[in-house]
């Protein structure tokens, strides 16, 4: 299906939360990681000001800082309504308010965009969507993240999900995914299926992580070479 910026609902995480949902320890920050499906989010931004060495694959970065930035506008509110209406769903400890959610998501996002043509330029934001062939070397990544996308849209079918993962574990020597919910916060069901295909090549485990908004994503899964 062809890539449509329309379809696309634009919402950012931080640095700090990419740490705390995939277990990122100051050595893991050394290696070289790659994001899949990073979107607005300010994780390359703020980890490459820090030293770090990332590159973030998404097809939105196909798209200008302008449209990226309309598009956030124009999902901005629907957003903020969906998250009130289904604020149950949240546990509001770390962030207190939808309202507070909103200024740090929408800050996140200012901050990547501030960065995203530099980033273009410097190489550090690639145009690209699995399971298609990643631009990289056999285990060229030390790290492949997958942020609120991998077995979260059970939509997408088995078949992708097994396609992008093997392909991220051709560029990556280790696959950490988050979460292992679907959408509307229930158990993945492709979490066991996808680590009964991998386990016999790979070492393959869920871990509990130090992140917890969303009730029911508080772990990730694990997957890297032997």
């Amino acid at each position: 299906m062809a890539f449509k910026l329309e379809n696309v609902v634009p919402w950012g995480r931080d640095l700090d939360e990419y740490r705390q949902m995939f277990l990122l320890s100051d050595r893991d920050m050394e290696q070289k990681i790659a994001g899949f499906g990073d979107g607005p989010a300010c994780f390359n931004c703020k980890a490459t000001k820090a030293g770090a060495d990332v590159t973030s694959f998404d097809p939105i970065y196909g798209c200008s800082a302008e449209e990226l930035k309309g598009r956030i506008e124009e999902v901005r509110q629907t957003v903020v309504a969906q998250m009130t209406e289904n604020a149950g769903n949240y546990v509001w400890d770390r962030i207190k308010s939808v309202r507070e959610l909103e200024e740090i998501r929408m800050s996140t996002m200012r901050a990547f965009l501030d960065d995203y043509e530099q980033g273009k330029r410097e190489g550090r934001y690639i145009c690209h969507e699995l399971p298609n062939m990643i631009p990289a070397e056999d285990g060229e990544f030390g790290i492949g993240l997958s942020s609120h996308f991998l077995l979260m849209y059970t939509s997408l079918g088995y078949q992708f999900h097994i396609a992008a993962i093997s392909e991220m574990l051709r560029a990556c020597r280790e696959v950490r995914i988050f979460p292992l919910c679907d959408l509307d916060g229930r158990k993945s069901e492709l979490t066991e299926r996808v680590i009964g295909h991998f386990k016999e090549r790979f070492v393959a485990e869920i871990l509990k992580t130090d992140y917890h908004f969303q009730r029911g994503a508080s772990e990730m899964l694990r997957i890297r070479h032997t």
